[in-house]
C-alpha cells in the first residue's frame, strides 16, 4: 500500500469514529445514564431564598448549584403536565416573575396547587425561573 492510501484510510477511520462518539454523546449517553438524586446529599435550600440568590449573583449561584443536587423546599404555584407528559411544578417565590420551575422524573407524581412540599432534583440554571430537573419527592 503507498502511503496515499494509507493516509486517506487513517482519514476516514478517523471521520467514522468522531461520527460514532458524536451520536453515543449526543443521542445515547442523555437518556441512559442520568443521575439518580435519591442517593445524593442535596443542598439544602428554599425556592425563596434560591431565587434571591440567583437575582442578586448569578455567577456565584451557578457555580454554587449548576450540575448539583438540590433540595428545595416551597409551595406548589402550578402544577400541570407538559406536551411530552412530563409533570412540571412551579413553586413560589418572593417574586411573581420568576419562580422555581422543577420537572419530575416521575411522570405519575403530581403535587396540588398550595401545598408545601419538599423536592429534590438537578439544577441547571438560571432563565427568568431557576430550573430543577429529574426531581423526586422528598419524604
Amino acid at each position: 500500500m503507498n502511503m496515499k492510501k494509507k493516509i486517506i484510510l487513517t482519514a476516514a477511520t478517523v471521520f467514522v469514529l468522531t461520527i460514532i462518539s458524536a451520536w453515543f454523546f449526543i443521542f445515547y449517553k442523555p437518556t441512559h445514564f442520568k443521575r439518580d438524586v435519591a442517593d445524593e446529599k442535596g443542598i439544602v435550600t428554599t425556592a425563596k431564598e434560591i431565587v434571591k440568590e440567583f437575582q442578586s449573583n448569578e455567577a456565584a449561584s451557578n457555580a454554587k448549584y449548576v450540575n448539583k443536587a438540590v433540595e428545595i423546599s416551597g409551595e406548589v404555584l402550578e402544577a400541570k403536565k407538559d406536551q411530552t407528559g412530563n409533570t412540571i411544578l412551579v413553586l413560589k417565590s418572593d417574586d411573581a416573575l420568576s419562580n422555581v420551575f422543577v420537572t419530575l422524573k416521575a411522570a405519575d407524581q403530581i403535587a396540588s396547587v398550595g401545598s408545601s412540599i419538599t423536592i429534590k432534583g438537578i439544577c441547571t440554571g438560571f432563565l427568568s425561573d431557576v430550573v430543577i430537573i429529574d426531581a423526586i419527592f422528598v419524604k
